[in-house]
């Protein structure tokens, strides 16, 4: 089996197209579907359904790309714990973090983390939470800090953090002025309001549409961004609503005097933010660290 071809063949499911791959590998199409078919030839059994778009794996492929994840992940593990018998704080980290999380935390976490362990790297993996735990699941990821509700019995959801989703708006807008700061209210009290909104994948976005669909509200949304900074930023001008976890408000002092924020009446959903990683993975030395130096980080925000 070809690790290679593993490769290939993820990059031509993301796809959707061979050719669309070959763009993204930066290898020619006719070079692309050589490789795939020579391992075909070899193994005797196609890996990919090419008879539609998207292209699928077939029931082998999907065979053929469990098995080669299994020994990613027994590989990854082999040299982490050779790597502590010899005493060497080396290796990689495959770390998954959303874009304003990583804004938050990578800046105070990697430069003591590096101190201690220089010979460690970082591969980082920037998506959204909902995103990031399903490529922990498919072992595409090695560990991620997310922020979700667990739902996969193969992965370990370590609980650094809970926090509250809040409303929030513009202090000069009319629907600010109509209530105290910190004041507790209906979310249909902003049903014909403006809203910008995060795009499906992050876990606010998941809230936000779990929240609307159960009051029956279906939103004006302004505009969809991936960008919780862009987010909280556009509703700080007054241009909509948000729905924004505290954490991100409290510690943005610029966004923070421009908006009054707003506890959602009979919302019981609170946000727990992990460091996920998956059952079977072996944690070397520097990976504990890690979660520590991380935690530490959290504690000086709170404080």
């Amino acid at each position: 089996m070809n690790p290679q071809i593993a490769k290939d063949i993820l990059a031509i499911i993301r796809a959707g197209s061979i050719t669309g791959a070959a763009k993204s590998l930066f290898i020619s199409q006719s070079a692309l579907s050589q490789r795939i078919k020579r391992e075909e030839d070899e193994l005797g059994t196609a890996l990919l359904d090419r008879s539609g778009q998207p292209v699928t794996l077939t029931y082998a492929g999907e065979k053929y790309m469990e098995a080669m994840h299994q020994i990613a992940s027994i590989s990854a593990g082999l040299r982490n714990e050779l790597h502590e018998i010899q005493d060497e704080a080396q290796g990689r980290i495959n770390l998954g973090i959303s874009l304003q999380r990583g804004m938050q935390l990578l800046p105070l976490v990697i430069p003591e983390f590096a101190r201690l362990y220089p010979r460690v790297r970082f591969e980082l993996m920037e998506y959204g939470s909902a995103t990031l735990e399903k490529m922990l699941h498919d072992k595409l990821c090695d560990v991620a800090l997310i922020t979700t509700e667990p739902r996969y019995a193969d992965l370990e959801y370590d609980l650094l953090e809970t926090e509250e989703i809040i409303l929030i708006a513009a202090r000069g807008s009319d629907f600010a002025k109509a209530y105290a700061d910190r004041e507790e209210i209906p979310i249909h009290a902003a049903r014909s309001e403006t809203f910008v909104a995060l795009t499906s994948g992050h876990s606010v976005r998941a809230f936000q549409d779990d929240l609307f669909r159960h009051h029956h509200m279906e939103p004006n949304i302004l505009l969809e961004t991936n960008s919780l900074e862009a987010a909280k930023r556009i509703a700080a001008e007054g241009a909509a609503l948000m729905l924004c976890p505290q954490v991100f408000i409290t510690q943005s002092p610029e966004v923070k005097d421009k908006v009054r924020c707003f506890r959602i009446q009979g919302n019981h959903y609170k946000r727990h933010f992990y460091l996920s990683y998956r059952k079977d993975l072996f944690l070397p030395r520097f990976m504990v660290d890690f979660r520590r130096i991380v935690k530490s980080k959290l504690t000086h925000f709170e404080a």
